[in-house]
């Protein structure tokens, strides 16, 4: 029996989030919110084959062609939420994104998050599976911050974390940890780690008998903070943008 033909195009969700509407995830919930729609119906599933976004909405409006991929760095105060809205009224990173960022920049998507008291580097896209090549924990993009703590711990004991560490149940994968200076009590550490899970940083730290008095992220990939001010953003040039790309998808084919 001959093979049926596959129909040509990509799925749904990965044209939306390539087009920078919302990440994959997000579209796949908007899809079952009955959100979106193909000349005037409804989709029922993210599994959907189209060759392009002609005739496609979302909350009833035309979704434009996919502008090329864009990264943009932004250095996160303490106190704002990694988020669009927030419920309870806190500020969020986008109200600081309407004052740093130029007039026309297109819907931005943070690249993983920071705590509402962590600061320093937040990556964000319009492009979706860049924002989701980034977060993958298969392909492995280091994240750096420095921690400000209080109380004892040894070099030694910080090096036994690139064996990994289980906390409560949930495994955390290699760490490097290195003091940089100490006050007395006070010291800095600098971490560097691929998995990114929830406040891993904090509770790793705080499993040591450590108390946080401050987290910064300084780097994120090849992305690092430097002289960023707190508060302004900056987009990354195109060709270490594209540099970056590649390596990843270099690494995902090997």
């Amino acid at each position: 029996m001959p093979d049926t033909p596959r129909p040509e195009g990509e799925r749904i969700a990965k044209l939306l989030a390539r087009a920078g509407v919302a990440s994959r995830r997000e579209v796949e919930r908007m899809i079952a919110d009955g959100r979106v729609a193909l000349n005037g119906t409804k989709l029922e599933t993210p599994a959907t084959i189209l060759p392009s976004l002609r005739g496609v909405t979302v909350d009833g409006k035309p979704v434009g062609a996919a502008d090329r991929a864009r990264l943009f760095r932004f250095h996160k105060p303490s106190g704002l939420l990694t988020a669009e809205r927030d419920p309870k009224g806190r500020p969020t990173i986008y109200d600081a994104l309407r004052n740093a960022l130029p007039k026309g920049t297109p819907r931005l998507m943070p690249v993983g998050r920071l705590d509402l008291n962590t600061e320093g580097l937040l990556l964000l896209t319009n492009d979706g599976e860049l924002k989701r090549a980034m977060e993958l924990p298969a392909n492995a993009v280091p994240r750096t911050y420095r921690a400000r703590t209080y109380g004892e711990v040894s070099q030694a004991r910080l090096e036994s974390l690139m064996d990994g560490i289980v906390i409560e149940g949930m495994r955390y994968g290699p760490i490097d940890a290195n003091l940089e200076r100490r006050t007395g009590r006070n010291q800095w550490i600098e971490l560097t780690l691929t998995e990114g899970k929830n406040r891993e940083v904090r509770r790793v730290l705080e499993h040591l008998g450590l108390e946080v008095s401050r987290l910064l992220r300084t780097a994120y990939g090849p992305f690092a903070l430097s002289d960023l001010s707190r508060g302004a953003a900056d987009e990354v040039r195109k060709h270490e943008l594209e540099r970056f790309r590649s390596s990843l998808r270099k690494g995902a084919a090997e």
